[in-house]
């Protein structure tokens, strides 16, 4: 059983890289893979599906690399970068099956297990960065609790960026943007807020006790 799934595996990974998405059909997965077609779809329901399988794997490492790089990074904005770079350059190897792989996460049936892995590995990029923030938070003296309820918003927020940001090579927004440099500056952005906030939350500073004396201007001579 294994040994079949891990050549369905390499079969639609190796198809989905030569063709794209749209050129490819399961018909050519299962032959490639050496299986009949019942077989193929008792590993995976569609050819959504199969993609799912395979950038899974690919968001995975992508995510490791990510998590790894940034732990040696002290400022906050360059380790969220670390994490998300090695996403951004996994992508841009095929834009059009990153686009249709988003699609999958997003508007992917509920019942299918590759694409609760995906939201999984969501939910651990979010984690990631949150971490990071905390860490970077805590390092600062803030609040800790106040600064992870923060971190999983601006983790949340940076995915979102990400997912757009993705999305606008296959689009055509905004072409003549870097979409790295872009990227850096919105999580700079972030960042800045996810401090701001945290600042803003520290108590202010007491002035003179109600009934303290303050003190006399002298009397003029």
């Amino acid at each position: 059983m294994r040994d079949k799934q891990s050549r369905i595996f390499a079969a639609a990974a190796s198809l989905f890289a030569e063709k794209g998405f749209a050129g490819v059909t399961t018909q050519q997965i299962s032959e490639r893979a050496d299986v009949a077609a019942g077989t193929l779809f008792r590993y995976a329901t569609s050819k959504g599906e199969l993609l799912m399988m395979v950038y899974n794997q690919q968001f995975r490492s992508a995510l490791s690399a990510g998590d790894r790089e940034s732990r040696s990074r002290r400022d906050p904005v360059d380790a969220v970068q670390a994490v998300v770079r090695p996403i951004l350059e996994a992508a841009d190897s095929n834009v059009e099956n990153t686009v249709n792989y988003q699609r999958e996460l997003l508007f992917g049936s509920a019942s299918e297990k590759y694409r609760s892995e995906g939201l999984d590995l969501v939910a651990r990029f979010e984690e990631t960065i949150a971490r990071r923030l905390v860490e970077a938070a805590r390092n600062r003296g803030l609040d800790e609790r106040r600064a992870e309820d923060q971190a999983r918003h601006a983790g949340r927020s940076i995915f979102a960026i990400l997912h757009l940001i993705l999305a606008r090579a296959f689009t055509g927004a905004h072409p003549d943007d870097d979409p790295e440099a872009d990227l850096h500056a919105q999580i700079d952005q972030i960042v800045t807020g996810f401090f701001a906030a945290l600042d803003d939350d520290r108590p202010a500073r007491s002035g003179p006790e109600p009934g303290a004396s303050s003190p006399q201007r002298k009397k003029e001579a």
